[in-house]
């Protein structure tokens, strides 16, 4: 599963897997073997039996015993860290209750007003070029910048948190840029507790769990690791079917909400994952998954399996299992699918002539087991001004009270002034708001 084969086309894999029943065996990495469920009612057994099954990847005895290096390329997603993916029993309730009620503080209107601008300032860095990669251009940028939007970031602690995840995402000096990360994070954490916002660290800080500064640090990088990627994922391939409408017509005319659920069920953003370890030997449909050993669910296998076919053909809102199922199911579902309508409707009405740029068939995806995500996607379209943020700027001082902070003013510098090293995009998007 972590070939280029596999990125091309995974449902090879799924299919064959299906053929000799629910589960099988996989190797996610070198030297690092699963079993993959691909049956949906199966999954479901899986997800909602946490007695069987858990998560506290310290159960994993193959890297307990030594033999998975610590350099594997899958430890990031799938060793244990003190957070709500990774805990069990009344840890994780504890956990998760703090997470669940943070996010909560956020409606719908909130985050529409806070993804349109960072969308417009990304629109605008790339519209008078007549031409973007809207992968790393956009769709990977917007997460990063709107969770230290989110996260009450202010300008110095916003571009480490940025060029940190960015890192950590792309495999570039990943134990530099955890420890980047790490930093900036408790310096936030630190900043939160003397001087508390309207956001979710601070939230967080707040709530009766009584969160330790490590295990809000630990929740602060399960948000972003849970919300940057499937977010990416989910934006660029809501916007590849509606740029390239397949031979069955899916994708030509649908409104961004039907591509969205559409990709939800057939490039389910984060493909595979949820990763379990039975607490004894169990057998999955006559594979037996041995205790201890990771049990690694299918989420875009179970989409596909026709036991849904009817669900699937309904677009069924409820049926799929993109966003998992049982005590560790996505808590975010509703604010990640807002995001994603909102930065993609921004991009089309701001660039309605956009393009692809290759055939589709020449546009290369990512290699990796869990995701299902493009490389690039390199488009064209008519250069625009880029005023759009001035627009934004204009319309939003006109109705701010006198006398008072901009709503999207970021809070003082944790070191008091302005950082004096080279801007990022946080601190970039920000200035523009200094007004």
């Amino acid at each position: 599963m972590h070939d280029a084969a596999f990125a091309a086309d995974p449902h090879q894999v799924y299919d064959r897997l299906r053929a000799h029943g629910a589960a099988g065996p996989v190797e996610l990495a070198p030297g690092v073997d699963a079993t993959l469920v691909v049956g949906y009612e199966t999954a479901l057994r899986v997800l909602q039996n946490p007695t069987l099954f858990a998560r506290d990847a310290r159960r994993w005895k193959a890297l307990n015993e030594g033999r998975i290096g610590l350099d594997n390329p899958v430890l990031p997603m799938m060793a244990y860290r003190p957070n709500c993916l990774f805990t069990d029993g009344s840890v994780h309730l504890r956990l998760r209750k703090a997470v669940t009620d943070s996010l909560a503080r956020l409606n719908i209107s909130r985050i529409r007003r806070d993804v349109e601008p960072i969308a417009d300032y990304l629109i605008d860095q790339f519209s008078e070029r007549g031409r973007a990669d809207l992968l790393n251009d956009y769709a990977k940028l917007l997460p990063l910048l709107l969770f230290n939007k989110l996260f009450g970031c202010p300008a110095d602690i916003g571009d480490t948190l940025t060029s940190a995840m960015s890192a950590i995402f792309d495999g570039k000096d990943a134990v530099r840029a955890n420890e980047e990360l790490t930093a900036c994070l408790m310096a936030l954490i630190a900043l939160k507790r003397r001087r508390p916002g309207d956001d979710v660290t601070s939230w967080l800080i707040q709530h009766p769990a009584g969160l330790t500064d490590e295990e809000l640090k630990d929740q602060l990088v399960m948000l972003m690791g849970a919300g940057v990627e499937p977010e990416r994922n989910l934006i660029g391939n809501a916007l590849l079917l509606l740029l390239t409408p397949d031979d069955d017509g899916h994708g030509a005319g649908m409104l961004v909400e039907e591509a969205i659920d559409h990709v939800l069920w057939h490039q389910t953003p984060i493909a595979n994952y949820a990763t379990h370890y039975p607490v004894q030997d169990v057998d999955l449909g006559g594979v037996v998954a041995e205790t201890g050993t990771p049990v690694v669910i299918s989420f875009a296998a179970a989409n596909s399996d026709p036991v849904l076919t009817e669900a699937r053909r309904a677009h069924g809102k409820g049926a799929h299992l993109a966003w998992g199922a049982g005590p560790h199911a996505c808590p975010a579902k509703d604010p990640a699918q807002v995001i994603a309508v909102t930065a993609v409707e921004r991009l089309l009405n701001a660039l309605p002539d956009l393009t692809l740029a290759v055939p589709e068939k020449d546009l290369q995806w990512r290699p990796g087991p869990f995701h299902r995500a493009l490389a690039t996607m390199p488009v064209a379209f008519s250069p625009t001004p880029a005023t759009r943020m001035a627009a934004q700027v204009q319309n939003r001082s006109a109705h701010a009270p006198a006398e008072q902070p901009h709503p999207m003013a970021p809070a003082a510098s944790s070191a008091g002034q302005e950082p004096s090293r080279k801007k990022g995009f946080w601190s970039s998007f920000l200035d523009i708001f200094r007004v």
